[in-house]
Order: C-alpha cells, then structure tokens, then sequence
C-alpha cells in the first residue's frame, strides 16, 4: 500500500525505507525510457512539421529518429544528460513518496479523512509530486538543455553547463517553465495515486481466498462491472 496505512499488518515504512525505494524505482525507470525521453526532446523542439513530405524536416518518425540519432551521433546519444536525468529522477523519487507519506499521515492524524481514501490519495498525491517538482525544478531544466543539444555541443559538462547558465541568463533561469509544470503535474499524479489506489482495491475485491473457485471470481468480476453501469459498484471499493 502507498501512502500511510494505519490498518497495515506490517506497520508503517520508515521514511528512510519510503526514500530509498523512491529513488530505487525513479533510477531504474529513467535507464529505461531515457531514449523515448530524448526522442520526444528533439520532436519538441524542431520547428519545421514532423513529416516526411517536408524536406527541411530533420525528424519525421520514430524509427527514422532512432536510426538518424544512431549514425550521426552514436548510440550514448540517446542518454545524453543522464546524470542530471538520473539525479533529478532519483531526487523525484525520494521527495515524492517521503512527501506522500507525511501528508497522508497528517490526514490521518489531524482529520476526520480516512487515509485509505482515493480522494485523499488524489489531494496528497498531486501535493507531492509539487513539492518534488519544486526541489528538482534545476536539474530538470538541465536534463532538457542536454538532451535538446546536438553536435557540436553547447555544454560540455554538467558543471560547465551551471555556470554558464547562471552567468548568462541568471539563476531563476533554472525554474523556467515551473508554472505550467506544476499546474500539469498536480492532476497527473494525483490521479496516477488515486486510480492505483482505486485498482488495488477492485484487485482485492476481485481475488477472493485460495480456496475461491475461478468461476466464482468471474461471477464477482462480472456483478462488480454490472454494479458499475448502475452507479452501485462504488459500494465495494470507497
């Protein structure tokens, strides 16, 4: 169970156990999709249409993307800014769900709100993932200018690519775009917490004991979808 669960069997993780899993699974998440990552950079950021028809187009697929990344400039391309993508992920990771935690247990310690609530999870889950944005905001900005260069390159390094940019254009220039971040991350994840909280339960619900035949399970499957059109299915999960 995410979040602070006082009915737990097992009782409540430590934030530092909440902080490393955190950053377990936002580190090995960003060696995953680092790739789609970068391709949806250099989409983004080319202004001639995405299309084939248009010769002044640089990119216009996905597979022409890959292969024109690979034989221009080789296949560590497609982790360009890795470090900071890794720092900003794992930073992400920790703040996030140390975040969620907390605010989930000051619901349940100074409300009448169950904590267990998908409405609950909806309002922590769309504050955490603000107050991670609010932290890793700089190495955010950082990810996207390394992954947006091509060749030849405007930053070297990562440290080289702080001080210039704190001496060009200044250190707010490192939250650029924070607004229109945090209005889209708060809805995003509060939902991403709400519906794994709402999944889980239609999970419990589905899965009887051992001992519950597999016809039983599709006659509870089926009675739970047909409670659903009525309005009534909300009985067995809120």
């Amino acid at each position: 169970m995410v979040g602070y669960d006082p009915e737990s069997k097992h009782g409540p993780l430590t934030s530092t156990e909440v902080a490393i899993s955190g950053s377990a699974s936002g580190m090995v998440t960003r060696v995953i999709i680092s790739p789609m990552d970068v391709l949806k950079i250099r989409f983004q950021l080319q202004v001639e249409a995405i299309t084939a028809k248009n010769p002044q187009s640089k990119y216009h697929g996905i597979l022409q993307a890959t292969w024109r990344i690979f034989t221009e400039e080789g296949v560590q391309a497609f982790w360009k800014g890795h470090i900071p993508a890794q720092l900003l992920s794992v930073g992400y990771g920790a703040v996030q769900f140390v975040s969620f935690e907390g605010l989930t247990k000051f619901v349940h310690i100074a409300t009448s709100f169950n904590t267990r609530d998908p409405a609950v999870h909806f309002v922590c889950g769309g504050l955490a993932a603000c107050s991670a944005t609010l932290a890793i905001q700089p190495l955010d900005t950082l990810r996207t200018r390394f992954a947006a260069q091509g060749e030849p390159k405007v930053y070297r390094n990562l440290r080289q690519a702080v001080v210039t940019m704190y001496k060009t254009e200044g250190p707010w220039s490192f939250y650029r775009g924070l607004t229109p971040t945090l209005v889209a991350v708060f809805p995003y994840a509060g939902l991403q917490f709400a519906f794994y909280n709402i999944f889980q339960k239609v999970y419990v619900y589905m899965i009887p004991p051992a001992e519950t035949s597999t016809g039983q399970n599709l006659q509870r499957l089926y009675r739970l979808c047909l409670e659903y059109t009525t309005g009534r299915g909300f009985r067995w999960i809120f």
